[in-house]
């Protein structure tokens, strides 16, 4: 699609969601599902930023999907540790800084923290745009962390209550990133989920019933056209005499 014209979200969001129900309407395990998700993934991803969108966030595995079955755990696990740094590869050439929003520390395994830590140091210094991915993530989370960090700038005596504002708190949170401009779930679901609170407080939200490994990239210029029929107006109104 020529996106021409088109009014172009600085930064979107994707809650991946349906891999295991697209799975088992193919007769196939939830593994397959998600091995399929993480390959729409990689293509929507060069995409998305060839469209000339500047931050993609991607909700990948959240704190709470450590409640599910320890086999699925393991196997989602095992894909982070050996698909992650290929897909950073193919983002690093397009020029792509990756990130990674959430808690690097247990119960995600060492090895998978070490190829976050080593991907962000390796895409560092890219300009063309950033690719957060959001893994062992909670929004509730993010915020009482940026809490801890305020709180201890404080009792140091590095930071006083009246420098904390609305503006730069975002500083201290996991990623310090523009707002989200619009946010996609997938798979029928009508919900946050706990992604991202503070970030998605004025996003335009589309929720499609296109399970994630099915959400190509005609899907994702659909929910671009969605978009664009939207009237962003931050609490303001269009026309200041309207209902005058």
């Amino acid at each position: 699609m020529n996106y021409e014209g088109l009014k172009i979200p600085n930064h979107v969001a994707i809650i991946m969601d349906g891999n295991g129900r697209w799975a088992k309407e193919r007769g196939m395990t939830r593994s397959e599902g998600h091995k399929a998700g993480f390959s729409m993934l990689k293509k929507l991803t060069e995409y998305i930023f060839s469209r000339g969108i500047k931050v993609l966030s991607v909700y990948a595995f959240s704190t709470e999907n450590f409640k599910r079955s320890k086999q699925e755990v393991n196997f989602l696990m095992n894909l982070f540790e050996t698909k992650f740094k290929e897909y950073a590869d193919i983002v690093k050439k397009k020029g792509i800084r990756v990130v990674f929003s959430g808690k690097k520390a247990s119960p995600l395994p060492d090895k998978v923290i070490r190829i976050m830590q080593e991907i962000e140091e390796d895409t560092k210094e890219n300009k063309v745009g950033i690719l957060n991915l959001c893994v062992n993530y909670g929004g509730h989370l993010e915020i009482v962390e940026a809490t801890k960090k305020i709180c201890k700038l404080v009792q140091e005596g590095k930071l006083s209550l009246e420098e904390i504002t609305e503006e730069n708190f975002s500083h201290y949170l996991f990623q310090d990133l523009p707002p989200i401009d619009f946010m996609i779930r997938t798979s029928g679901e009508i919900r946050i989920s706990n992604f991202m609170l503070y970030q998605l407080s004025y996003a335009e939200m589309y929720f499609s019933k296109v399970y994630f490994p099915s959400f190509d990239c005609q899907c994702f210029d659909d929910a671009i056209l969605a978009y664009n029929k939207r009237n962003r107006r931050f609490g303001g109104i269009q026309d200041e005499n309207e209902n005058n």
